[in-house]
């Protein structure tokens, strides 16, 4: 059977570890606790965070206890690592409220309730009792200037500046380790890339301040798509785990249209698909690219995991119907949805024939086009054909009395509103 490291490891997961060797060993003989945290900078974690936390629960899989860290805390300061600019500040409310909304995402993540049942802790809870002289003589005294200096982190802010307030961010997350590893026994920390100096931190003040040396550190690499671009973001902005920020159709297409130099990388880092099923879609990907095989199985697997089996099931229905025409079996919402990034026209509601909508609208360039198309059946009115020159929009052409979908062609969608 394949070891939990030798998984990680063909799944492109391990960027760095502290010691192989000891974390091979603890993990095989021993059922540990280890941590990964994320800040609530915003309401929803998006997909840039996800990684580090899938793979906490890969451990989970094979016997291990994870402890999921919200860094209410840590939230109020602002982790500076590689950010070129200074975090603006929340306010608590905000960051309280930003805590309660990730904690219902890490439920879908985790399981909470088996022998081996995660752990979910707020920061806030044991920071929030640190008075300024404590934190000075209890944990400052323990960090060097000159090892502080060294972190790549904050070097990389010197030239642009840095505040005290991020400055002392990596001691707060050492803290962290440390209270952890006291009371929940955690033996190692995961972290994306950027995280490694503030996890090698926490290990440099446990072992001065309590003599710790059974704790450890690995980091996951920077995700990077096979063209260069950004990982995670489209044109739109960030995929993000909220339903109400990025719709299961969103997230859905996202992984459908993933190319096919990047569709295996992501299905060994995103999903828990076993390494034969990997192994036989990438043959796939080579031989007959043309079925997406492997990105139907990655967006399905992921959509899956984060929305479960309705939010895939929804995606689909709005895939199809889009695919087909169908328009009419999706509800009004789902079509805003689906078709947010397409072309939208406002008109008069009282110049109703269809060949004055469509050249108001700039669904047709010209009377004269707007006439041809209609005739030739290019032209398709909520999904269905429209070959009707003398045609006038009434209020069943309106969806909730409100819009409607034109279609020119194949895919070349507009909503129309009415004014």
């Amino acid at each position: 059977m394949t070891t939990l490291l030798e998984d990680l490891q063909y799944r492109g997961i391990v960027y760095q570890m502290t010691d192989e060797e000891e974390i091979n060993d603890m993990l095989e003989q021993e059922r540990i606790s280890l941590y990964c945290g994320a800040d609530p900078t915003a309401d929803s974690l998006h997909i840039g965070h996800l990684v580090p936390f899938l793979t906490l629960r890969r451990f989970q899989q094979y016997g291990h206890r994870p402890v999921v860290l919200i860094g209410g805390g840590t939230g109020m300061i602002g982790d500076p690592s590689f950010k070129a600019d200074e975090r603006k500040l929340l306010t608590e409310d905000e960051v309280d409220a930003n805590v309660e909304a990730i904690k219902r995402q890490m439920e879908n993540i985790f399981d909470f309730s088996d022998e081996n049942a995660a752990v979910l802790v707020n920061n806030k809870d044991w920071l929030k009792d640190i008075s300024l002289i404590s934190f000075l003589r209890d944990y400052g005294k323990h960090v060097g200037l000159n090892y502080m200096l060294s972190k790549d982190a904050i070097q990389s802010r010197l030239e642009t500046g840095i505040s005290y307030t991020e400055f002392t961010y990596t001691i707060l997350q050492a803290i962290d380790y440390g209270h952890l590893n006291k009371n929940f026994d955690v033996r190692i920390q995961i972290g994306g890339s950027d995280q490694w100096g503030n996890i090698t931190s926490g290990l440099e003040l446990m072992r001065r301040m309590y003599g710790t040396t059974n704790a450890e550190g690995l980091t996951i690499p920077l995700i990077t798509k096979a063209d260069g671009k950004k990982f995670g973001k489209t044109e739109s902005g960030n995929i993000w785990l909220d339903r109400k920020r990025t719709s299961p159709y969103e997230f859905y297409q996202f992984w459908l249209n993933q190319s096919d130099e990047d569709v295996i990388k992501f299905l060994k880092l995103f999903t828990f698909v076993e390494h034969e099923e990997i192994e036989e879609l990438a043959v796939s990907v080579e031989e007959e690219p043309h079925l997406r095989k492997a990105q139907k199985r990655l967006a399905d697997e992921i959509t899956e995991f984060i929305h479960g089996s309705e939010g895939l099931e929804e995606a689909k229905k709005v895939t199809e119907a889009l695919f087909s025409g169908d328009i009419k079996s999706l509800d009004a919402a789902q079509i805003k949805d689906a078709l947010k990034d397409a072309p939208s026209a406002e008109v008069d509601a009282e110049d109703n024939t269809l060949v004055n909508v469509l050249v108001n609208a700039q669904v047709s360039p010209s009377r004269r086009q707007a006439r041809e198309d209609i005739t030739n059946g290019a032209i398709y009115i909520n999904g269905e054909r429209m070959q009707d020159v003398n045609h006038e929009i009434t209020e069943e052409d309106k969806i909730n009395g409100d819009f409607t979908v034109f279609r020119r062609g194949k895919k070349k969608y507009t909503i129309v509103n009415y004014k």
